[in-house]
């Protein structure tokens, strides 16, 4: 039977629960899931907007990421990852005049591990979405990146 660990944090304007596979299931396997219900409002102001939406904030974001590292053999240490993050709608401005569409993102990754080395490349935003990552109000609206490859060398002491 397969046994799912939980971990919840409250905060004042949310909960975030992060579930994972317990690492016996298959050596090198890495399931990582997270998401989040952020009911962020204004509660208490001098303006008529009591009741909005913060800016820039989802009621809801989940993200999923998968990681294999080979445990034994000629390719020990090799390693590859892949996943997606959503992000909710969310207010474009503390008015609530406008709304930033939601969107999903794919990444991936491929990773070599040799005793303290650790070689990768990073593959983000996969299928180059188009999409906002951040917004202020209707004059900054900021994109989120194109597809980006990132590579990484580290040394572990």
């Amino acid at each position: 039977m397969l046994k799912l660990w939980r971990r919840s944090v409250s905060f004042l304007v949310g909960v975030v629960s992060v579930f994972g596979v317990p690492p016996t299931l298959l050596p090198g396997l890495n399931i990582y899931a997270g998401y989040a219900y952020t009911d962020a409002r204004v509660t208490e102001d001098n303006t008529p907007t009591v009741g909005n939406q913060l800016y820039n904030t989802p009621e809801n974001a989940f993200n999923l990421w998968t990681s294999y590292e080979i445990q034994k053999g000629s390719m020990q240490g090799l390693g590859f990852g892949v996943g997606f993050f959503f992000v909710g709608d969310r207010q474009g401005d503390l008015e609530n005049t406008f709304k930033v569409p939601s969107y999903v993102t794919n990444d991936a990754a491929i990773f070599y591990k040799r005793g303290q080395l650790r070689t990768q490349i990073n593959f983000k935003n996969l299928f180059n979405v188009d999409y906002f990552e951040a917004v202020r109000d209707d004059l900054r609206v900021f994109p989120g990146q194109p597809f980006t490859v990132q590579g990484t060398i580290s040394w572990e002491f």
